[in-house]
């Protein structure tokens, strides 16, 4: 693991991020900020971390050479890091059972958080089973519709699950419904952020537990082609999964970090800065500042904002961001399951998507490393829908 890179003691990555909450939240931040610190590096901390990686996650997973799906689109060697065989069927659970860990560490009896596709909503779930804490989990009208299966998941882990009926129903507005629960419960609730955004340290801490991604990718492809891959591709939300799967990498400058987003919400490559939700960073707003509504088929990619790290790689340019449509995301969706036999999540699907459009013009030596982010099984019924079949 490592820490967020070149992140300030008020928690900015460049100009972005920072703390823009309540005063009474500031102290609350302030405790969690110490608790983390204190227990990050901490060796029995670390300890019982890695060993719930090992015998509950089921870590570390295979990075998987593409082999069939390489021959058809000819060109680079294309390598998948397969977060989709985790525990809970996504990378979620890396961070959550670092931040339940720290939960507890902190004492902590009820847990909340927000989630958009149901992996995070799983995840939190899960641990709060195994630690035996009460647990909320906050989650849009319109998302509890079209993830169906994780809703039950869910509630059969013995979460309550609170429908959020305000604006679109969507990802934002579950995260909004979690701040008001947090900072009227914050005595009492540790609120366990999902993704690698918020006000500091949750892009830290985020970043931190999902670091395990690229500290075992990068590792597996120095043994299994010699070297370094050309690129990282990763889906980009909130941008959990992608900081995960860059964060070793970074300092690789000869490897592309690629974000691969949905064109109906493009934050990164359409996105202005902002304050959402407790930090600066790109966001897509209206002329009035206020957030644009999303429609990303894919749930966990449906957010306005973007992680502030990422935001800082962007204006760094030592990461870029691209967008893939509707139709090219059901495509890949497809081709991967038929070519290699995984049903990827239509989140990772977006990364597959531009893989596939990058694939076929670069030398047959190159070496690209896709992010497999979740499987696709709670996105099955909706793509069923989607394409007619």
């Amino acid at each position: 693991m490592t820490k967020a890179n070149n992140v300030t003691e008020e928690g900015f990555f460049g100009e972005f991020g920072g703390v823009y909450v309540p005063e009474q939240l500031e102290k609350v931040l302030a405790r969690l900020e110490r608790s983390f610190q204190q227990f990050k590096d901490d060796p029995g901390f670390l300890k019982e971390y890695e060993e719930y990686l090992q015998e509950y996650v089921g870590r570390p997973n295979p990075l998987t050479y593409a082999e069939r799906l390489t021959r058809k689109l000819g060109g680079a060697r294309i390598y998948l890091k397969r977060e989709d065989l985790n525990h809970t069927g996504a990378h979620k659970i890396n961070n959550v059972i670092g931040q339940i860990l720290l939960a507890r560490k902190m004492g902590a009896h009820r847990v909340i958080a927000e989630t958009g596709a149901g992996q995070h909503g799983v995840a939190t779930a899960t641990a709060c089973a195994m630690m035996n804490m009460e647990c909320v989990i906050y989650m849009g009208k319109e998302d509890i519709r079209r993830q169906e299966l994780n809703v039950f998941r869910m509630e059969l882990l013995g979460a309550r699950v609170v429908s959020v009926e305000n604006g679109g129903g969507r990802l934002k507005d579950a995260v909004d419904e979690a701040l008001n629960d947090f900072v009227e419960n914050y005595e009492t609730t540790f609120y366990l952020l999902g993704s690698a955004v918020g006000p500091h340290p949750y892009p830290s801490i985020v970043h931190h537990f999902q670091a395990v991604i690229s500290k075992e990718s990068r590792q597996q492809i120095l043994e299994k082609e010699g070297r370094l891959p050309d690129a990282v591709i990763a889906c980009v939300g909130g941008g959990s999964n992608a900081i995960g799967a860059f964060s070793h990498y970074i300092e690789d400058k000869t490897t592309r970090l690629i974000g691969v987003e949905p064109l109906e919400a493009a934050t990164m490559t359409q996105g202005t800065a902002a304050v959402l939700h407790g930090f600066r960073s790109l966001c897509l707003q209206d002329e009035k500042g206020n957030p644009l509504p999303t429609e990303s088929i894919a749930a966990g990619l449906d957010y306005p904002g973007v992680g502030p790290e990422h935001s800082m790689l962007k204006q760094a340019s030592r990461a870029e961001y691209v967008t893939v449509t509707k139709q090219e995301v059901l495509h890949a969706f497809q081709e991967l399951s038929r070519t290699e036999g995984i049903i990827p999540a239509l989140e990772s699907a977006h990364a597959i998507a531009h893989t596939m459009k990058i694939a076929s013009g670069m030398e047959e030596n190159a070496v690209l490393v896709v992010n497999l982010s979740g499987r696709g099984d709670k996105d099955v019924a909706e793509v069923k829908k989607l394409t007619n079949h």
